[in-house]
């Protein structure tokens, strides 16, 4: 059962997403699933990215891609303002939200034990997408804007994340963007986690010269870390790097703009 906000935090999210839709005009604005009919069209969004157009392995008869988390977790969508249809979401689970489901997701893929004393004050995104048709940098601002004030709003203080590579090389590609970017992104010790499937990192060419996807080149210009080696996903033949965003670390001139 998702979490119900109190009226205060209802009011200020109304007041958040009323603040959007004047930011972006009859364009695009920011709205949360109230209801299974909402989730399903950002489980359909997610289906339509994630398995027809990257080609992961999610068995499905009604064109949702769905899981035992979504249930648990609120659901962050851009609509846009004529047919008023999904073109980008976010899940997020909160703490309370963590221990009704039995943990968090990334705890599947990760030894995440070293974050244990942040989950009171944590949340985890998970799903990010966005319609081919709309990606560009003002809807990924959209998202990050919506996500940062629901952390603000609830006083959490730090956001971790799996972002995803694609392995259509077989994790050469995956490798070398690790490799190349621990040397200046790589966590603390005290944060550090360890994959349960690792990415068999001696097995591949860890020195390719790779381009950062846009999400993760994204979560470095807002401050995160990398918290450890890839885990490999399967499912969606992806390499999995876990991100930490604590919100103290958000770069002064991204802050101005997702906070006003």
């Amino acid at each position: 059962m998702l979490e119900q906000p109190t009226s205060e935090q209802q009011s200020a999210q109304n007041q958040s997403t009323q603040e959007q839709q004047q930011v972006v005009g009859h364009e695009l604005y920011i709205s949360f699933a109230r209801n299974p009919s909402e989730i399903a069209e950002a489980q359909r969004l997610r289906y339509k990215v994630f398995a027809e157009e990257m080609g992961a392995n999610i068995q499905s008869d009604d064109g949702l891609d769905q899981d035992g988390f979504d249930a648990f977790c609120d659901h962050l969508l851009i609509r846009e303002s004529v047919n008023h249809r999904v073109v980008g979401t976010y899940r997020i689970l909160n703490p309370a939200m963590a221990n009704e489901a039995g943990g968090y997701y990334s705890a599947g893929e990760f030894d995440i034990s070293r974050l244990q004393h942040l989950f009171p004050r944590m949340v985890e995104v998970g799903r990010a997408c966005v319609h081919r048709d709309y990606r560009n940098g003002g809807t990924i601002t959209m998202l990050w804007a919506g996500l940062a004030k629901y952390m603000q709003m609830n006083g959490y203080e730090y956001m971790i994340g799996c972002a995803s590579v694609p392995m259509a090389d077989g994790g050469h590609m995956a490798a070398s963007l690790y490799n190349g970017l621990q040397k200046k992104y790589l966590c603390p010790p005290e944060y550090r986690v360890f994959p349960h499937c690792p990415l068999p990192m001696e097995a591949l060419q860890k020195d390719l010269a790779v381009d950062c996807p846009p999400l993760i080149k994204g979560y470095l210009r807002l401050g995160a870390y990398i918290c450890g080696e890839p885990a490999w996903d399967p499912d969606f033949n992806s390499a999995d790097m876990l991100v930490m965003l604590p919100l103290s670390r958000i770069n002064r001139r991204y802050a101005a703009h997702f906070f006003k």
